[in-house]
């Protein structure tokens, strides 16, 4: 593997790259959260460790939330000494694929690695997602219906993926505020309405079969299925 840490602590930079090494594995290494990102979004990294506290004004969650702002999914866990249950909850809703808080074994420091390294690359195995005849590239961030290409806002983008990584099931109101506008609480908006009725204007108007539908009193649900509950 190919590792990024992102750690500013000597001790354990020593500790991490020496086991590192051992293992038949290469690791850069920044001290601080400006070199940090610049080293995530230039180069390619199979995971990134990165701690929670860094020296400067840019800290290890501004940098994983930067990073998946950028569409970058590089897998990333977070290595900090903020063991308790809200802090781990931050950083995972921040972008963070797994936590591991320090002190820490390096045998588990390393399985863990392993493992964000295998889900790594099964996710990179899908860069499109198809609903019928809908298609999204992910790297190219195009969409397609048929042989029509489609125009989408960034927000638009973000929740036409979110309904087709969830193509033929019903999601909610509060799941689409949470993982489409990043709100974890009830806005007292009809921000996700709105924003289905525009998508639903671009993916189904002119088209025989309509992909995007509401499911009453549950939510929102894209599928080419006919005999699911919807109304128009």
């Amino acid at each position: 593997m190919k590792i990024l840490l992102v750690e500013d602590n000597e001790r354990v930079v020593r500790f991490i790259t020496k086991g590192l090494k051992e293992s038949g594995h290469t690791a850069d290494h920044a001290a601080n959260g400006r070199d940090g990102l610049f080293l995530a979004a230039s180069e390619r990294y199979d995971v990134i460790i990165m701690d929670r506290m860094l020296p400067g004004n840019i800290d290890g969650l501004a940098i994983i939330e930067a990073l998946r702002k950028a569409a970058n999914h590089t897998p990333i866990l977070i290595l900090s000494a903020l063991g308790d249950v809200d802090e781990r909850i931050n950083g995972l809703r921040a972008g963070g694929d797994d936590y591991l808080t320090k002190p820490f074994a390096f045998g588990e420091l390393l399985a863990r690695l392993d493992a964000l390294n295998r889900r790594g690359r099964q996710d990179a195995a899908e860069t499109t997602l198809e609903v019928d005849d809908l298609r999204m590239d992910l790297l190219s961030r195009r969409v397609v219906r048929g042989a029509r290409a489609i125009q989408l806002q960034p927000r638009e983008f973000k929740l036409l993926e979110y309904l087709m990584r969830h193509a033929g099931q019903v999601v909610t109101r509060t799941m689409l505020l949470e993982n489409v506008w990043d709100y974890h609480f009830d806005p007292q908006t009809n921000i996700v309405d709105v924003h289905i009725s525009k998508l639903r204007q671009k993916i189904d108007a002119d088209f025989e079969r309509p992909l995007v539908k509401t499911v009453r009193s549950a939510g929102y649900m894209i599928s080419a299925d006919p005999a699911r509950p919807s109304a128009g």
